[in-house]
């Protein structure tokens, strides 16, 4: 099981805004489970928006006036019988903190009220839920999460991520409406956060090296690429003469098990074989340029810790495990290990 506090670490990277000074204190406190992280986070989040000013947004909105406003809409109100009693449907531009961002906080604080979270926490949550009053409450299952993030809202990206974690990892909803928290987050999203956790890291704690999740291009002969997938890289590392390619792995099971015997899964082998290969061919066959693979799993409880190095065609491949049940300071030396032995940076 990865400790609360280390699901808090990998959150930092992966947001770095929750490196501010108002998110430090999140560190000295405990929390029982990643529910009630995910709501302190917010609840610093969302005070500090509120400081800002929430944002908002012109909504269309029809309702019975005196006094008409905006658009008059004859035929809704001679089918109300209005006009006798001297009022009139009209349709209008709100200026209304009812915006789609502002309606996710509250959907998913609402949520969070109803887990298993500390007392304190829903005290803190109920509190900011005051501000929203206008706000509209949204279906989780219907929730559309792809939106664009600009200067204007970027604000809110973390908060919506959180949400986002909140809603499709921690939380699922019982028959009878309450919510029970689940064990851990899911392993499609955490597989995601593992991913941008690595990637990140390396970004802050190694600004030599280029860290970035690159395409490789396809080295063909006669330049016919259609239909062919695209290869996205999870993490590059390129330093100097040297670029690790990393794939992260965030599996129930790192190895699976055929004929009593423990192998890699085949897919992730071929895949890292293929990128680290067409990336060496794109560098145009300099002799100094290395290249080398590795898939990076989460390491598993069941299978422990495993390291394998391989020499193919020319290319170190490895296969290695990371630990995120230790102390931070102990992944954090497993990370820098990494940099130091392919990279042979200080």
């Amino acid at each position: 099981m990865i400790p609360v506090l280390n699901v808090y670490y990998m959150l930092s990277y992966a947001f770095k805004v929750l490196n501010e000074q108002g998110y430090k204190s999140i560190t000295t406190e405990k929390f029982e489970n990643s529910a009630d992280l995910c709501a302190a986070i917010l609840v610093k989040g969302v005070s500090i928006q509120l400081k800002r000013g929430l944002l908002k947004d012109y909504v269309p909105t029809t309702e019975e006036l005196t006094c008409p406003r905006g658009k008059i809409e004859i035929t809704e109100s001679i089918q109300a019988r209005n006009i006798t009693r001297r009022q009139l449907v009209c349709t209008h531009d709100e200026f209304t903190e009812d915006f789609y961002m502002n309606q996710i906080l509250k959907t998913t604080m609402l949520l969070l009220i109803r887990s298993d979270i500390s007392t304190e926490r829903k005290k803190e949550l109920r509190k900011l839920l005051l501000f929203f009053g206008n706000a509209k409450t949204l279906d989780v299952q219907t929730i559309n999460w792809r939106m664009q993030f600009n200067r204007n809202n970027q604000s809110y990206q973390m908060l919506i991520s959180v949400c986002y974690l909140v809603i499709k990892g921690l939380l699922q909803s019982k028959s009878n409406g309450s919510v029970r928290m689940m064990d851990f987050l899911d392993e499609q999203r955490m597989y995601h956060l593992y991913e941008k956790f690595i990637l990140e890291y390396y970004r802050k704690e190694f600004p030599q090296i280029t860290a970035n999740a690159s395409q490789i291009p396809w080295q063909l002969d006669d330049g016919f690429k259609e239909c062919l997938p695209i290869m996205q890289s999870d993490i590059m590392l390129t330093y100097e003469d040297r670029t690790l390619i990393i794939d992260a792995k965030y599996y129930q099971h790192s190895l699976q098990k055929r004929f009593d015997r423990l192998t890699a899964y085949s897919n992730n082998l071929y895949q890292i074989f293929t990128y680290v290969k067409n990336k060496e061919e794109s560098l145009n066959g300099k002799p100094h340029e290395k290249v080398a693979g590795m898939l990076l799993y989460a390491q598993t409880e069941d299978e422990g810790k495993f390291e394998k190095n391989y020499k193919m065609s020319g290319n170190p491949i490895s296969i290695k495990t990371l630990d995120l049940s230790q102390d931070f300071s102990s992944i954090r030396f497993q990370l820098d290990s990494i940099a130091r032995k392919y990279m042979k940076v200080a």
